[in-house]
């Protein structure tokens, strides 16, 4: 087992590692930027080193400076959390180059899976079934048309290295498509550097339903169920919960099994989420992530199991402690993003907070690296906080969230906590009957 790893994040993730290695005995190295300097995971760390400026270019996505970092402190090991560097093969392997394990998949499987093309086609060769589309990038207008005419309108654009909604469009019919294509290459091109776009069936009212994976490098992998993230805006997760409303066992145990059989055919090591759009008792492959997810927590709640610490003991090159009839399902849990964003229309807020009290009691959960007193810095995601609750069934879950966040006292900035309270109050969420569309729609409905 290893003696000291370093967390190459910040946040609230940050100190969801630190927890995890202070359980195993394992001592924590904290990498911060000079933003950072008095951020929780900081002070929570067993050591920290300042590895740049404020902007993350210089400071949390500098390889150089972590790889720096871990030689200084001694560390084996790095767990990347989520963002950053979590999904980049370049530095998984640099790692590796150096003698320093990289707590994730191994840098070909992240590699695979980075390139939207790459890992539709490689999802195709698993078994794991996926969106109609075209074969490949699609370079031209005119072979454009001829994909969407095959496939049929609407049609979805997309970045094959693209992500967070950009460089994604949707046409309904051959004029939109012209102009649809072209927009998207141009924002794919300026926010990724690489133009390429494919093009997949635009499906009407489909669920994000997303499976966990888990493989121990060896051969061996389980899926721990799914998770429903239907509600989101502009393509970012704002509630997610486990298990779907919408899923049966039948149905999870069939998706599943393709999900755990493909990962281990592969040999994949340590946590991994495949995501796809469900319709009418489909599911559709839209990608891989290979790390660590946000919503991970839910997933945790229902079955007992501590992922961190698991992706920690598999990289160390232990067996995994449960096996897929180990893993049974117990109640329902759901977790709400809190963001520091000014409503109706979502700008970022920073500033200082000047109160803060965490909700608790049974089944309630807050990961958050917040404190009385502690300024939010203006340069990273808005993200300040999950909310996470766990019931014996998904009405409980639901009446445990109302109460956790009336519990829930953020003093001196606003968040998005007000959105969740008027979404509880809705029917749809109540009956657990939305897709991914229903949350912009509503906003458009309640701030237009």
């Amino acid at each position: 087992m290893f003696e000291k790893i370093l967390i190459a994040n910040r946040g609230e993730i940050a100190l969801r590692v630190i927890r995890a290695c202070r359980e195993m005995g394992i001592k924590s190295v904290a990498v911060h930027s000079t933003a950072d300097a008095d951020a929780m995971h900081v002070r929570m760390a067993d050591e920290s080193v300042c590895i740049g400026p404020a902007p993350s270019t210089d400071s949390y996505l500098n390889k150089a400076a972590i790889i720096s970092a871990c030689e200084i402190t001694g560390a084996q090991a790095v767990h990347p959390g989520y963002g950053f560097l979590s999904e980049n093969a370049s530095f998984a392997q640099a790692l590796e180059d150096h003698g320093i394990t990289f707590i994730g998949p191994k840098a070909e499987h992240i590699r695979i899976m980075g390139d939207k093309i790459t890992a539709k086609e490689t999802a195709k060769e698993l078994g794991i079934p996926v969106v109609p589309g075209s074969d490949g990038g699609v370079a031209d207008f005119e072979t454009a048309i001829g994909v969407a005419e095959g496939i049929g309108f609407p049609v979805i654009i997309k970045a094959t290295a693209g992500g967070g909604g950009r460089g994604m469009k949707v046409a309904r019919n051959a004029a939109e498509l012209e102009v649809a294509f072209r927009t998207a290459r141009s924002e794919a091109k300026a926010a990724f550097g690489n133009d390429e776009v494919y093009i997949e069936k635009y499906l009407q009212k489909p669920r994000h339903i997303e499976i966990q994976v888990f493989g121990d490098g060896k051969g061996r992998a389980v899926h721990l169920g799914e998770r429903d993230c239907s509600l989101q805006r502009r393509h970012q997760k704002v509630f997610e919960e486990a298990p779907g409303p919408c899923i049966t066992q039948a149905m999870r145990d069939r998706i599943g099994g393709i999900c755990a059989d493909a990962v281990a055919k592969i040999g994949y090591i340590g946590a991994g989420t495949i995501e796809f759009l469900y319709e009418d008792g489909e599911f559709y492959f839209i990608e891989m992530n290979t790390r660590l997810q946000v919503e991970h927590p839910v997933t945790e709640y229902i079955f007992g199991v501590d992922l961190v610490r698991e992706q920690i003991r598999v990289a160390a090159g232990m067996d995994m402690s449960f096996g897929q009839q180990d893993l049974e399902i117990n109640g329902h849990a759901i977790e709400v993003r809190i963001n520091a964003e000014r409503l109706p229309n979502f700008a970022p807020c920073p500033g200082k907070v000047r109160v803060f009290h965490a909700p608790g009691g049974l089944g309630v959960r807050m990961d958050s690296a917040l404190y009385g007193g502690y300024s939010i810095p203006p340069y990273y995601d808005s993200l300040i906080g999950k909310l996470i609750v766990h019931g014996r069934d998904r009405p409980e879950a639901l009446a445990r969230l109302k109460r956790a966040l009336s519990e829930l006292i953020i003093d001196g900035i606003e968040t998005s906590v007000p959105l969740f309270h008027m979404l509880l109050a809705e029917p749809d969420i109540q009956n657990g009957e939305y897709n991914i569309h229903w949350l912009e729609k509503w906003l458009e409905q309640q701030f237009s």
